[in-house]
C-alpha cells in the first residue's frame, strides 16, 4: 500500500524497489558515492529460495522482482530518483536517496535479536 505521503505517486513496485536500492546503498561495499551525494549501485542481491539478506535484514523475494525490472528502473529515472544504465547499474540521486517511500518496515524484515 502506498505511503500517504509519495508525492511523485509511484507505484508500489517503484516504491518497494526504492526502497531496496536505499537499503542497499547503505551496506558498506555495495555501492560507491560520488561528489555529488549520489550513490552508484552495481551489485545486485541474489535470491535463495524465496528470500534474500539485505545487510541485517531478509527481504522476500516477491518484494525484489523490480531489482530487475528495466521499466522500474526507467520510472525512478523519469522521476529524478535515479540515473539508470539498465542492467549493469543504477545511480541513486540526492532526491532518490532521501525520498520517503514509507514501507521500509514493511519489507525490510529484522529479527528483534
Amino acid at each position: 500500500m502506498p505511503p500517504r505521503n509519495n508525492p511523485l505517486k509511484l507505484n508500489p513496485l517503484q516504491l518497494k524497489t526504492l526502497t531496496l536500492l536505499q537499503a542497499i546503498a547503505h551496506i558498506p561495499g555495495a555501492a560507491s558515492r560520488n561528489a555529488q551525494g549520489e550513490v552508484a549501485i552495481s551489485q545486485f542481491p541474489n535470491a535463495h529460495g524465496d528470500h534474500f539478506h539485505l545487510g541485517d535484514a531478509v527481504v522476500a523475494g516477491k518484494d525484489a522482482t523490480g531489482l530487475t525490472n528495466e521499466a522500474v528502473w526507467n520510472a525512478l529515472t523519469r522521476k529524478g530518483l535515479a540515473r539508470a544504465d539498465y542492467p549493469r547499474q543504477i545511480v541513486l540521486t540526492v532526491e532518490g536517496l532521501s525520498y520517503d517511500t514509507g514501507i521500509v518496515d514493511e519489507i525490510l524484515h529484522r529479527s528483534s535479536h
